[in-house]
């Protein structure tokens, strides 16, 4: 399905209070579909916090809402998710298969393989040209290749809004390259918004569509050039 530019993901005044104290206040935000938008901000700022309010992982005020333009309703929202981390023992003798299918099968993964299942993996991962890693255990993957299956696994089916948490810390060049030309064609082919936390500065100014700098608040957005550019910018980041 080609990005038809009539979705919009409306994030609306998110607040998160933790025993008195303001996590996040009032986070009010607009992504179109086919649309990367990066966040960043100093350390403490919530951006983590920010992302579990939208996963509904901590109590929060405000609203995540799916508007279709064309027939110009709510509707429900679907999202995707790759975590920053996921701890996996180097002896797991879970398969990806075994992994992918756990998600999104009701069956005990580990009496035998379904056959269309297993085909249906394989057809899923091959996107990320990941089909030859279905039979590779966990344990074994570097980080991009564990990346790449994560991302298969959040995208299956495919979201109306798919959120990354620093997927590639710990990823060397050439693994973060791949990744981010697996985003480039996830915003580009599907109808799909897509909000990423990064810390690297230079990832942002190369692939942001838009960046949102936060500190508790939405302190700046717009291109990067105009976030980086901004005394909002200088100040969150202490830059004299």
């Amino acid at each position: 399905m080609e990005a038809c530019g009539l979705h919009l993901t409306k994030i609306e005044n998110i607040s998160v209070n933790i025993d008195n104290q303001i996590i996040i206040k009032d986070v009010t935000f607009d992504i179109h579909c086919g649309e990367l938008t990066m966040i960043i901000g100093k350390n403490g700022a919530g951006k983590s916090t920010l992302l579990k309010a939208l996963l509904n992982e901590v109590d929060h005020t405000g609203k995540v809402e799916f508007f279709d333009m064309k027939k110009s309703k709510n509707e429900k929202i679907s999202i995707g998710y790759v975590p920053q981390t996921l701890n996996i023992e180097r002896n797991m003798p879970t398969s990806v298969y075994d992994m992918f299918a756990s998600y999104i099968s009701n069956k005990p993964v580990f009496l035998s393989k379904n056959k269309n299942l297993y085909e249906e993996i394989k057809k899923r991962l091959k996107i990320f040209g990941a089909d030859k890693l279905i039979d590779h255990r966990i344990g074994n993957l570097s980080g991009g290749e564990l990346q790449r299956i994560l991302l298969s696994i959040a995208t299956y089916p495919i979201p109306n809004l798919l959120i990354l948490d620093e997927p590639v810390s710990g990823i060397d060049v050439n693994g973060t390259k791949d990744f981010y030309e697996i985003l480039s064609k996830l915003k580009n082919k599907y109808d799909m918004s897509i909000i990423l936390v990064s810390h690297d500065l230079q990832l942002v100014k190369k692939y942001a569509d838009k960046v949102i700098l936060l500190d508790k608040e939405v302190k700046k957005q717009g291109s990067a050039d105009e976030v980086f550019s901004s005394k909002e910018f200088k100040e969150s980041f202490g830059i004299i």
